[in-house]
């Protein structure tokens, strides 16, 4: 039988990435966005927060993308398991680059921040260390990932405010990621089918650490997706103030086709 075509869906992905060295003296955030090559309206977002050395850190965030590049370009998304998928991007990564330690010039880390948007405009997420992920219903956050850091142990049990982490001296001590010697966390989510208008947005916290979310859904809900990127990082650099870490996002809007054919 010949093959079928896949259906085109009656949405798009209007889709941006946006990264920045800030004032530091390396890059080690990365960052991709991959739309799937053979089934429209389906895409991959993931970035990675490399920690370790002037090059340790890069190419810990590097195995993350090369890993979730591979294990995409395998996948097909209707039939594949999205969250078993995020798993093995997770599993896979953290291996390789415990594997690849021995010859930087520091232990290497990295976080994850990561998002597969399936058929249907399924969403599934997963991230470990501070990286986060942000959905947007219009310009009101729905939820967002809870980080695995010291600071937001503390907040949890009640003995700083979320404010008062973004300015203590320990914010930076994560308490999971990848390429540690214990198992990374598998915190892996459904966000469930999103609406046209949604937003989801996967940052590093050299971004999300200079906005509120209201700020931040304003942005992505009043913007384009690569005017939004844009915005985001220049207000970043400009709050910052001279000593702003690497930034990474992406961002990806749901939006409708304009001028549909007829059936």
């Amino acid at each position: 039988m010949p093959a079928t075509a896949a259906p085109t869906p009656a949405y798009r992905l209007n889709a941006a990435t946006g990264m920045h060295r800030g004032d530091r003296q390396y890059q080690q955030d990365q960052v991709e966005l991959i739309a799937h090559s053979r089934v429209p309206g389906c895409a991959l977002a993931v970035l990675a927060d490399g920690m370790g050395g002037k090059s340790g850190g890069r190419k810990a965030a590097d195995q993350v993308i090369m890993v979730a590049r591979q294990l995409y370009e395998r996948h097909v998304p209707e039939k594949d398991d999205a969250p078993d998928l995020l798993r093995q991007v997770v599993q896979e990564s953290h291996t390789m680059i415990k594997l690849t330690a021995m010859t930087a010039e520091e232990e290497p880390h990295s976080t994850i921040a990561a998002f597969i948007i399936g058929p249907n405009r399924r969403c599934d997420i997963v991230h470990a260390g501070d990286s986060r992920v942000y959905h947007f219903r219009g310009s009101e956050m729905a939820s967002r990932t809870i980080d695995h850091s010291y600071v937001q142990r503390l907040i949890d049990e009640g003995q700083i405010t979320e404010e008062e982490a973004n300015t203590h001296a320990q914010s930076n001590l994560l308490t999971g990621c990848l390429g540690t010697h214990a198992d990374p966390p598998l915190a892996v989510r459904e966000l469930g089918t999103l609406e046209i208008g949604d937003s989801v947005l996967a940052c590093s916290d050299g971004l999300w650490h200079y906005f509120t979310p209201r700020e931040i859904g304003a942005i992505v809900h009043t913007l384009p997706a690569r005017e939004a990127s844009e915005m985001l990082v220049s207000k970043a650099r400009q709050r910052a103030r001279g000593g702003g870490d690497n930034l990474s996002l992406a961002l990806v809007r749901v939006e409708t086709l304009e001028n549909l054919p007829r059936r």
